[in-house]
């Protein structure tokens, strides 16, 4: 949402769109259902982009991954300087999936989130994969190591 929202405007940069399809269409890029149905409620130009892509949300209703949420959700619980609040906030998101099943699939997580102090009183994405061994990565960072290159035509 932040990317079509900001960088990737879909109207400006339509290319970053048809690239996630694309690396999707070869076996690179996957989101999340949970990913899924929180694009598909806003009706806009990205839900309608995500409807048309829906293989793209894996499932996560596996035994594993639903194991691996169950594990993601106890360690944000029992961090002891996120406020409550913060933890409900991220919980109740796709984020702890998106987490979960990076653990189950060995995943490279896509986040626009930067690892934060220890003593935060915010759940961040980063914190979490640190503590699973997730490897995560900003949406620069993978379109450089997926050698993206979004060049205008004549």
């Amino acid at each position: 949402m932040e990317a079509k929202n900001k960088h990737y405007n879909m109207m400006f940069c339509p290319a970053y769109w048809d690239w996630i399809g694309s690396r999707h269409a070869a076996g690179v890029v996957n989101s999340i259902s949970m990913v899924y149905d929180e694009l598909i409620d806003y009706g806009d130009e990205l839900s309608e982009w995500a409807r048309a892509r829906k293989s793209l949300f894996l499932a996560v209703e596996d035994e594993q991954t639903q194991m691996a949420y169950i594990e993601v959700v106890q360690y944000v619980n029992d961090l002891p300087n996120a406020r409550e609040i913060e933890k409900a906030k991220f919980l109740s998101k796709a984020d702890p999936w998106l987490i979960a099943k990076a653990i189950t699939r060995g995943s490279v997580l896509v986040t626009h989130e930067s690892l934060a102090p220890d003593n935060t009183t915010k759940v961040k994405i980063p914190n979490v994969c640190a503590n699973f061994g997730v490897e995560y990565l900003n949406t620069y960072s993978l379109l450089t190591a997926l050698q993206a290159s979004f060049v205008l035509g004549p």
